[in-house]
């Protein structure tokens, strides 16, 4: 009687660790591919933040590396990440009875074109764009800058993510 108990338990508990290992905690299914190239991502807006461009790759490479089981590659990947950043603007958002703006909006857009070569019928080219508020009073210089564009570009990696291995 003890050994058809042992011998159940042992079945279930196997069963529920096979069950859970399809499971992926990032919530990204990358197929069967092994490798990932993330381009340059060129800055084409009209007003350029120098340290965006590199920003932005490093920190997409860095998402993909740490929550998938890819290996980045500078060239052939299975998947394939290309595109530009197309918008860097500041947009006064709303007013005071002094008719000046109490708060500004830095709103960064970026183009991405993805290619799977293993499931082409994945690929997309899609526009991710993401904004955050700060002060009026406050120079976009220094920290303030830098806390808009960790918001932002935060937001932009993770949105690309989701659109391409996660499929939200």
């Amino acid at each position: 009687m003890k050994k058809i108990i042992y011998i159940s338990l042992f079945l279930i508990n196997s069963l529920v660790f096979i069950a859970c290992g399809a499971y992926s905690f990032t919530g990204g299914n990358t197929g069967k591919a092994k490798t990932i190239q993330i381009d340059f991502f060129p800055n084409q807006a009209q007003l350029i933040e120098p340290a965006l461009t590199q920003r932005f790759t490093n920190d997409l490479q860095d998402l993909f590396t740490r929550q998938t089981n890819l290996t980045l590659t500078s060239s052939n990947g299975d998947l394939h990440f290309s595109g530009e950043i197309t918008g860097f603007r500041v947009t006064p958002m709303s007013g005071t009875s002094n008719q000046t703006a109490a708060q500004n909006r830095l709103t960064v857009t970026v183009n991405v074109r993805f290619e799977n070569k293993l499931e082409p019928k994945d690929d997309f080219e899609k526009t991710f764009s993401f904004y955050s508020d700060y002060g009026a009073n406050s120079q976009l210089t220094g920290s303030v800058l830098e806390a808009a564009l960790d918001e932002i570009i935060e937001r932009l990696t993770q949105d690309i993510f989701n659109a391409s291995v996660a499929k939200w």
